[in-house]
């Protein structure tokens, strides 16, 4: 079979690898001589030349029937007997070899030489060693004979086959890359320590060797291309062990990606091998060079055309071995997510392995104390309540300000410290993580108080897509709750944080069903802690009035009207605007006409207003997943008709005594029942202010145009039917898309 297209793939005696017998017949055979002074001798083709000659052969290297006919050869020659060789030790020592066997003097510190010492004389590696030591000393040998005899690059490579038949493809370069790193390592040992030691002095005089480390400058694209290809076929060589040693419970060798690379693998070996015979041959043809400079031009492109051809069936083996990993990643990802839906719906007897299957088991310290700023392990979260904080890095400030309040009050006040909150930042894996995604990231961390994971990198795909599925978290930020053994006791506990704050423990949906149990429709619940002031202007009798909108002209005109009719009335009044939910810079800039023209009192911390919005939220959310609707619960209707007077472009208002007697009113309404002040202010000394306005605002009220609704996203749930807070009517579904007011 060797003899098959035997001008195509067997160069002539002596003639470099990549050069056709045309060209062969347009050179000398013996080398061409330089000395120092004299660096080309008349009559030698000109670099140029070579140059483009051996760009063409090349390309020309093999034509695809050629390269059908020698895989052909190669594959014939493949018989493996089934015998088992762990290539990885070998690969170590013999990459240790081509590393430190440079055309420079190199210094080997002792803490690594004692470390190749320790991994090559473990008990399996030096038996298996023994074992291998007559076949990679035969090769060679082998290989030694046909490079100085003259023998052609390819009948080498072959001969070298056969002598690997029973191994397998990735035996088979690796100990072919033994026996070349044995040869290659004696050669430059003896190189390098031919001025330093006697013996090596000795030999080195026997090859004529002294000239190659002072001639270095000289020899530098030899030896340069040398080294290129040196590299190029170890990356090969690993690739091809990467490929074999591929999991096989979770990756086939019928899979596309597997498939592919391992059809392309025994042209991996065969270039790899026959790139080995061109470099023992430079190596050899550097012997007996005597004082004169043998031209390095030819065979430094010789290597480098090789290099090339060796680099590029890297590529194509690197880009398969990806998408190979990239299966597997997926395999193991869909077995880890079903792992953890199995793990928790099955009953323990604490919360570890629920958290460390969610917290990064293999890392001994995920986490980062918000407080001390040292790392601990999971082993802190034991037998507690532990409430996972979800989200990405777009934590809003006004969202994180209040949540670490509260989270202050509850572990700094008198109660003891019964929950823990871990920080899980979940990140697109598609997304390249950036330095300003890093900064970010450290700064958010650095913020809060409680736990958080050490890096988002730590947090496994199957987490993320658990999260995303069986937790629904789309965007917005959640707080799941788990109790001390590890079981989901509240999905989300934002909405209970938002409204009721450290009250809410341990934040069940049991707890939150007994916490509505005992609420009312009051305005000390309508504003929580927001404003203290309120609170007590409640209990000295007040009127108080929340106002909202962004119509600054309409607030003119409500304030001074309303103002009029509590003077007329004789009654104390505090007017608080509470803008809209969402505040931004338009907010802002209204909370400052209306404290620079006295119109009114104003939150002027936005995240007051934002808070007092929030709450009204979570209010709706959380009465809707509980099954409430403004048919059957008296604060659903309530909340849900306040976010419909946010939701519309007028303003509107909240008027009440006391802790439970409100009346509220669309903007439009208010300003024209006030309007009509003068025809119903005689009845409220009969019936009171509020009394008296709701009698007077009742005649007006009108269907023709309600309100709408906009609400936030929700995480995964949306009611599909909501019904409108003012005529009962179904309100019509629309998506809106926005991320700010402004």
């Amino acid at each position: 079979m060797q003899s098959m297209s035997s001008q195509a793939l067997q160069p002539s005696q002596k003639m470099p690898l990549g050069m056709t017998e045309s060209m062969q017949s347009q050179q000398p055979m013996q080398k061409v001589q330089y000395t120092k002074t004299d660096p080309m001798a008349p009559g030698a083709p000109s670099q140029q030349s070579q140059k483009i000659q051996l760009i063409k052969s090349e390309r020309h290297l093999f034509s695809s029937s050629d390269d059908n006919a020698v895989m052909k050869q190669v594959l014939g020659t493949h018989s493996p007997d089934g015998r088992d060789v762990d290539v990885r030790p070998v690969l170590f020592i013999v990459e240790d070899i081509l590393h430190r066997a440079t055309p420079t003097v190199v210094v080997v510190p002792e803490s690594h030489i004692d470390f190749i010492e320790d991994r090559a004389h473990h008990a399996g590696i030096t038996g298996m060693l023994e074992a291998l030591a007559f076949t990679i000393h035969k090769i060679a040998c082998e290989i030694s004979c046909k490079c100085s005899g003259g023998g052609d690059a390819h009948a080498t490579t072959m001969t070298v086959f056969n002598t690997l038949a029973s191994y397998s493809w990735d035996a088979k370069v690796v100990l072919a890359l033994a026996a070349f790193s044995m040869s290659y390592g004696e050669f430059w040992l003896t190189a390098q320590l031919h001025t330093v030691n006697p013996l090596a002095k000795s030999v080195a005089l026997l090859k004529q060797l002294p000239d190659i480390l002072e001639n270095t400058d000289l020899l530098k694209p030899r030896f340069d291309a040398l080294n290129s290809l040196v590299k190029a076929m170890l990356d090969v060589t690993k690739c091809i062990i990467e490929l074999t040693e591929l999991p096989a419970e979770y990756i086939s060798a019928d899979t596309p990606s597997l498939s592919m690379a391992i059809t392309h693998i025994p042209t991996a070996v065969y270039w790899t091998i026959r790139s080995i015979i061109a470099c023992s041959s430079q190596m050899i043809s550097l012997i007996g060079i005597g004082h004169d400079y043998v031209s390095s031009t030819t065979e430094a492109w010789e290597l480098s055309s090789l290099a090339h051809k060796v680099r590029n069936i890297y590529e194509h083996l690197t880009k398969q071995l990806l998408l190979c990993h990239q299966h597997i990643d997926e395999k193991r990802h869909i077995e880890a997510y079903h792992a953890l839906v199995r793990l928790f719906e099955t009953i323990h007897i604490d919360n570890m392995k629920i958290l460390k299957a969610l917290i990064y088991s293999k890392d001994d310290l995920p986490l980062v104390d918000g407080l001390s700023k040292k790392r601990v392990s999971v082993d802190v979260l034991r037998r507690k309540i532990v409430i996972l904080f979800i989200s990405d890095l777009d934590v809003s400030h006004e969202e994180l300000m209040v949540l670490v309040q509260i989270y202050n009050d509850t572990h700094h006040g008198k109660m003891e410290r019964n929950y823990e909150v871990v920080w899980l930042p979940v990140i697109d894996k598609s997304i390249k993580w950036t330095d300003p995604m890093e900064d970010l990231f450290l700064r958010l961390a650095s913020s809060m108080p409680w736990y958080s994971l050490h890096h988002p990198s730590l947090l496994e795909p199957a987490v993320i897509r658990y999260t995303r599925e069986v937790w629904h978290f789309q965007k917005k930020p959640m707080l799941v709750v788990l109790d001390a053994q590890g079981r989901v006791v509240c999905p989300n506990a934002f909405h209970m944080m938002w409204i009721w704050g450290s009250l809410a423990f341990p934040f069940t949906t049991i707890r939150e069903e007994a916490l509505w149990k005992e609420e009312t429709w009051r305005l000390e619940f309508l504003v929580d802690e927001i404003d203290p002031n309120i609170i007590q202007w409640v209990r000295e009798g007040r009127f108080i009035c929340l106002y909202g909108g962004e119509d600054i002209e309409w607030i003119r005109r409500f304030t001074t009207s309303m103002r009029r009719a509590a003077l007329q009335a004789q009654i104390p009044l505090e007017m608080i605007y509470v803008g809209k939910s969402n505040p931004k810079e338009r907010i802002r800039k209204i909370v400052n006409i209306i404290t620079d023209e006295k119109l009114s009192g104003t939150w002027h911390d936005l995240v007051m207003i934002w808070y007092f919005w929030v709450r009204l939220e979570s209010m709706w959310y959380s009465k809707m997943h509980h099954g409430r609707t403004i048919d059957n619960d008296p604060i659903m209707q309530e909340v849900l008709t306040l976010l419909s007077f946010d939701g519309s472009d007028q303003g509107w208002a909240v008027i009440s005594h006391g802790s439970t007697e409100m009346v509220r009113a669309n903007g439009k309404i208010l300003l024209e029942c006030l309007g009509l002040f003068d025809s119903w202010k005689v009845n409220i000394e009969r019936d009171g202010f509020i009394t008296a306005l709701i009698n007077a605002l009742s005649p007006l009220h009108t269907h023709e145009h309600c309100t709408r609704l906009i609400l936030p996203g929700t995480t995964g749930i949306i009611q599909e039917n909501v019904v409108c807070a003012e005529c009962r009517r179904p309100m019509e579904k629309f998506i809106l898309y926005r991320c700010c007011n402004d």
